[in-house]
């Protein structure tokens, strides 16, 4: 069985993350009580500022969309709904106290070259 585009971009994000000195804390999460808000595809925290990270990961293949920026599709709507989200897990983990962020991380995979390009965006505001 293979992977979707999105899973591996996502775990293509989560390594690169890694790499950086981040901790993975979740990987799509969704919350289990009360109404259902989405999903978040990756949790982080980045020790070095002390910070929880939700990221929104964006993937393309390369062959097919090697000159569009997969950041693009993340919209003002997107935001809001990944920040009811993030407050939600914030509550669910007692860390309203906690100082946090929202990042993102767009992946193209070139499937000839089994290589990846990576993104990352610090910071992304509503």
């Amino acid at each position: 069985m293979t992977k979707s585009t999105g899973e591996t971009g996502e775990q293509v994000a989560a390594d690169y993350l890694r790499s950086k000195g981040y901790a993975i804390l979740e990987m799509n999460y969704k919350n289990d009580f009360g109404r259902r808000l989405g999903e978040i595809d990756i949790i982080a925290e980045e020790k070095s500022a002390q910070e929880i990270v939700f990221v929104e990961v964006k993937t393309r293949e390369f062959s097919k969309y090697g000159d569009t920026l997969p950041e693009e599709n993340i919209t003002f709507h997107k935001l809001r709904k990944l920040a009811r989200i993030a407050s939600a897990y914030l509550r669910q983990k007692g860390w309203e106290d906690r100082n946090y962020r929202f990042d993102a991380v767009s992946v193209w995979l070139d499937y000839d070259t089994r290589k990846a390009k990576i993104k990352h965006i610090p910071n992304i505001s509503l």
